[in-house]
């Protein structure tokens, strides 16, 4: 059981804003064991739940937040963003892949394990958000759903801050031609965020890239991304991908949250 406390990691596009903290948390810290080592933070996993909602208090208290809990939803790898106000019950989570939240001291996050979070701020505004940015997440709109919800609580995308966190890497993310069409069939010059060692080999996909560029088309201009691979890093991250080709019966989720202090 690990007696060390959290050390998240920070995006520089966020640090520096006045009123708001943040954190992509790696799998350090917690107090979970075995395969959910340390700081499992995924209530859906088959982790002691006592470990996991102390490991979720430990996140809180590093940020400073209201109370000792992360708010997250329930994840559907869809597109809809949710404004929340107070800590729902945990058996019944909003469904929702992004949440949006101008209350302050509220601590709300998003869990991955390859996939990519993404959290934003408007610190005039002090609107915050955090999106759970999966490949179809990315290609159908849930960071502009987050986005326009952050505007409907009075934030404006040119004063928005971003940063998309820890994600499986291009290098790890073999894909099959099928799902390279859907991107490209929208529009042709995504093709960029696929490539091939040679033309007979499947595509790899660039999940990073593809959510920064969505953050740049909506409008942001102070967007950053941070390159760790969660799929190569097993000292720092869950992963599902690794998980399926170890076949380990289940996987930890590391947790990303923003909060306006």
């Amino acid at each position: 059981m690990t007696r060390s406390m959290p050390s998240p990691l920070l995006a520089d596009t966020l640090k520096a804003l006045p009123g708001i903290k943040h954190g992509f948390f790696t799998r350090e810290g917690g107090v979970s064991d075995g395969i959910y080592a340390s700081l499992n933070c995924g209530l859906g996993s088959n982790d002691d739940v006592r470990r996991v909602l102390e490991n979720r208090s430990r996140v809180a208290r590093h940020l400073e937040g209201r109370g000792d809990a992360v708010v997250t939803l329930y994840q559907e790898h869809g597109t809809t963003a949710r404004e929340v106000t107070a800590l729902p019950d945990r058996t019944a989570l909003p469904h929702a892949d992004a949440v949006v939240s101008a209350t302050p001291g509220l601590v709300v996050g998003v869990l991955t394990a390859d996939c990519a979070p993404v959290l934003l701020a408007d610190p005039e505004a002090r609107v915050v958000a955090a999106a759970h940015a999966g490949w179809r997440g990315a290609l159908e709109g849930v960071i502009e759903s987050a986005i326009t919800e952050m505007e409907r609580l009075g934030a404006r995308r040119e004063r928005i801050s971003a940063a998309v966190g820890p994600c499986i890497s291009q290098k790890a993310y073999e894909v099959g031609p099928e799902f390279e069409s859907q991107f490209v069939s929208r529009d042709p010059k995504w093709q960029r965020f696929f490539v091939r060692s040679d033309e007979k080999s499947r595509p790899h996909f660039d999940l990073a890239g593809f959510a920064l560029q969505r953050l740049n088309d909506a409008g942001l201009k102070n967007v950053t991304g941070l390159s760790t691979c969660t799929y190569e890093s097993e000292s720092l991250f869950f992963s599902y991908r690794r998980k399926t080709k170890l076949q380990e019966p289940d996987y930890g989720r590391q947790i990303s949250a923003i909060v306006v202090a």
